[in-house]
């Protein structure tokens, strides 16, 4: 198991060997700052805590300070754990060259948030007839019987869309630029532009 943290720049794409045209989603992933390594005797679990991109000094509070200064660095602005991943220590850096063209990954972020939405919009629900006799066209339906007008726990109705942890699995690493700190991946993941992503190993093969 390894992984890395970065940043969502856009996408593009690339050619292949044999001519094929690839979509790609370009991240920035590090450098990123060891802050904090966890092992099975104190915290019951293995694992490392990982920073990415410093936050201003006036903008992180005396905790976060204080933590970040035992690894010798900055506040970080997006802060993860990779459980499984024992071999670094605290203040080492970690970079893209950590994952090489061909390995399988996947990516964790934020999804867009959509606002309030509608049943047809969230949950791909379908319409009813737009004809003038009709007088159901866009609404929820009916909510059958529901006992003491209690709405049952994941009942498809409006609201908030979006704005989720989302992640993609089994996403292929197509190129690798050290000097930038770029990785390549395959297709796209969540989020929007300069949102910030998680990259770890995949769990599929």
């Amino acid at each position: 198991m390894k992984g890395i943290l970065g940043k969502k720049l856009g996408m593009t794409q690339v050619f292949t060997a044999e001519g094929n045209v690839v979509p790609v989603t370009v991240i920035e992933a590090g450098p990123c700052v060891v802050l904090q390594k966890k092992d099975q005797e104190n915290d019951g679990y293995v694992s490392i805590q990982v920073g990415f991109s410093d936050k201003k000094a006036s903008r992180a509070n005396k905790p976060e300070i204080g933590h970040a200064k035992k690894a010798e660095t900055a506040p970080k602005r997006y802060v993860r754990e990779f459980r499984g991943v024992a071999e670094y220590e605290v203040g080492q850096e970690i970079k893209a060259d950590v994952f090489a063209a061909g390995e399988f990954v996947d990516v964790t972020a934020t999804s867009k948030g959509k606002g309030f939405q509608g049943n047809i919009k969230r949950w791909n629900q379908s319409r009813g007839p737009m004809a003038h006799g009709s007088r159901y066209h866009r609404g929820p339906g009916s909510m059958g019987s529901i006992q003491a007008n209690r709405v049952p726990k994941g009942k498809h109705l409006p609201g908030h869309m979006g704005n989720e942890t989302v992640t993609i699995q089994n996403l292929e690493i197509v190129r690798v630029d050290v000097e930038r700190n770029v990785l390549l991946v395959k297709g796209s993941i969540p989020g929007p532009k300069n949102s910030f992503v998680k990259v770890k190993s995949t769990v599929k093969k």
